[in-house]
């Protein structure tokens, strides 16, 4: 039931808007995204735009495969795990980061992090600046990320 509430008001949170046409979502109105839309976006590889923004950005995500360390200086990152399972790492200390690109980097590996074994249901927040890493999927993960993105 609690899962049921929560996935009803995330996707409540979201008004009719033709994607083709969504340019940066104002945050004046409210944004709705069917259900099939959302599935259907799930068949794609990485991480596939839903809505993007400044404020915010919701994506699917379908990993296959093991990550890499990812470290966002101005996003927190908050997963909703639709199906499959995985094993993450988060926080610690961050060894021999790198800048990949404006505000993102990775790092060799993660010392002193957090394990957390991902399952259908559960919500996990990554507040920014933490380093995090997919260390182990098993067979697949699909889930919602929610991108709060701090100015």
């Amino acid at each position: 039931m609690k899962l049921l509430a929560f996935a009803s008001l995330l996707f409540g949170m979201l008004a009719m808007y033709p994607f083709s046409a969504m340019p940066l979502i104002a945050a004046d109105g409210p944004v709705y995204v069917e259900s099939q839309r959302v599935l259907d976006n799930f068949g794609k590889q990485g991480g596939n735009p839903l809505i993007p923004g400044d404020a915010y950005r919701v994506q699917t995500d379908r990993r296959t495969a093991n990550g890499y360390i990812e470290i966002h200086e101005k996003e927190t990152d908050i997963f909703y795990i639709m199906d499959g399972s995985a094993t993450i790492i988060v926080g610690g200390t961050a060894i021999d980061p790198k800048p990949t690109r404006p505000g993102q980097m990775t790092a060799r590996d993660i010392a002193n992090g957090q394990t957390y074994n991902l399952k259908k249901g559960d919500v996990l927040v990554i507040p920014a600046g933490q380093p995090h890493w997919f260390k182990q999927v098993n067979g697949f993960i699909n889930y919602l990320t929610v991108k709060s993105v701090s100015q």
